[in-house]
């Protein structure tokens, strides 16, 4: 049970797989209020940059679980680095059905909502471990603009348009599923080219050290058509955002 190998390829150097910036990423934890003591679940911790900066930064505690070995051991080794090893905790395992053992006072899942083949499931998931009156945290994407066809649909990750939801919508639908948006740190197009162009310098790099590998004639196609595909589409028609929700 791992991610793909390209995957880790990819994001070799991120701290933080989403299009969030550490500074935005800080904020987010500002805004919420968190209090010393804290204790926090993320579904799809990835490299475990947030409940890390979070311990460090607000003192909370909490678990982080992932598929990836290499992102679990990163996540265990900033722990070490930032000295909260002993708030928190990351477990390598499928997300998907991971249930807390006690009731956590935050509950997130931030850009993984497959784990629940969507929104409903995952926060239904999520809603399993979180104590009454705790809250929610949702990474999702939206529609920045309606994309004009079915190609800028697929450069955006998608099967169909109706895959994802303007920001408006995206917001209404949190309310139709009986929540609250309370606050919302939405990733902007620099935070993306941070993201995305990190992923480029990984590719070059990796395929410069390994031209014989299996994987190299996929990755190199990628890196030849991929900066020109996300300036083209993903950079203009698609946001990306974390929800903090507070069930009604």
């Amino acid at each position: 049970m791992d991610l793909p190998r390209e995957f880790t390829i990819r994001e070799s150097s991120h701290r933080i797989h989403n299009p969030l910036t550490s500074e935005k990423l800080a904020a987010l934890g500002q805004a919420l209020h968190l209090t010393p003591g804290t204790r926090a679940l993320d579904l799809a911790s990835g490299s475990g940059e947030m409940l890390c900066t979070w311990a460090h930064t607000h003192r909370i505690t909490g678990t982080g679980v992932d598929i990836s070995t290499e992102f679990t051991a990163r996540a265990r080794a900033r722990a070490a680095e930032l000295g909260v090893a002993d708030q928190v905790d990351f477990v390598h395992g499928d997300a998907s059905g991971y249930v807390a053992d006690e009731p956590v006072d935050l509950a997130a899942c931030i850009g993984a909502t497959w784990i629940g083949d969507g929104i409903t499931g995952t926060i239904d998931l999520l809603r399993q471990s979180l104590r009454p009156g705790g809250m929610l945290l949702i990474g999702e994407p939206y529609w920045r603009r309606d994309p004009p066809d079915q190609n800028c649909v697929e450069a955006c990750h998608a099967r169909t348009e109706e895959d994802y939801r303007s920001l408006p919508d995206l917001i209404e639908r949190f309310g139709e599923l009986g929540y609250d948006v309370v606050e919302m740190m939405l990733a902007d197009q620099d935070s993306w080219d941070r993201y995305r162009a990190a992923q480029w310098l990984n590719i070059r790099r990796w395929l410069d050290r390994n031209p014989d590998d299996e994987l190299a004639p996929e990755l190199r196609a990628e890196l030849s058509q991929e900066p020109v595909r996300y300036a083209r589409y993903e950079r203009e028609y698609l946001g990306w955002g974390v929800f903090a929700l507070l069930s009604r």
